[in-house]
C-alpha cells in the first residue's frame, strides 16, 4: 500500500509542476484567465497530494510501530527507497518551479502597482492609502 501512496503522491507532484511551468508560460504572455481556469485544478492537486502524504506518514509509522527493533532503510524495499528519492527530487524541483512564479507574479503586480498609481496618485493618511486631491489625470470635462 505504501508503494502505491508513493506513486501517487509523485504524480500529484509532477502534475502540480506542470500546472506551475503553464502558469509561468501564461503569465509571461500576460495571458491571465488560464491561470485562473487552472487555480482549482491546482488547488485539488495540492490537496489530493496533502492526503496522500498523510497516507504515506501513517503508513510508515505504521511500519516502525510493527518492527521497532529495525530501521526503517531495512522496513522498505528497494522500489519504496527509489519512491522516496523521487519524492524528495519533485519537491525540490516544485519549490525551485513555485519560487520563480512567486518572483514573476511579484514583478507583474509591481508594475500594475505602479500604473495604477500613476493613474490615480495616492497618498497615506494615517495608515490608509487615499486618492489624493490633485489627481490631475481624471479630471471630468463638461
Amino acid at each position: 500500500m505504501l508503494s502505491h501512496h508513493l506513486q501517487s503522491a509523485l504524480k500529484d507532484l509532477r502534475d502540480l509542476i506542470q500546472i506551475t511551468e503553464s502558469d509561468i508560460a501564461d503569465i509571461k504572455e500576460a495571458k491571465n484567465n488560464p491561470q485562473f481556469e487552472r487555480l482549482s485544478l491546482k488547488e485539488e492537486k495540492l490537496k489530493s497530494f496533502e492526503s496522500k502524504k498523510a497516507m504515506i506518514d501513517y503508513a510508515i509509522s505504521s511500519l516502525m510501530s510493527a518492527n521497532p527493533d529495525k530501521d526503517l532503510p531495512e522496513l522498505l524495499n528497494a522500489q519504496q527507497h527509489q519512491s522516496l528519492s523521487e519524492l524528495k527530487i519533485e519537491l525540490s524541483k516544485l519549490r525551485e518551479v513555485n519560487k520563480h512564479y512567486a518572483k514573476l507574479v511579484l514583478v507583474v503586480s509591481n508594475l500594475y502597482n505602479a500604473f495604477l498609481e500613476r493613474l490615480v496618485p495616492t497618498e497615506m493618511q494615517g495608515y490608509k492609502k487615499v486618492a489624493s486631491k490633485d489627481s490631475s489625470i481624471l479630471t471630468v470635462r463638461v
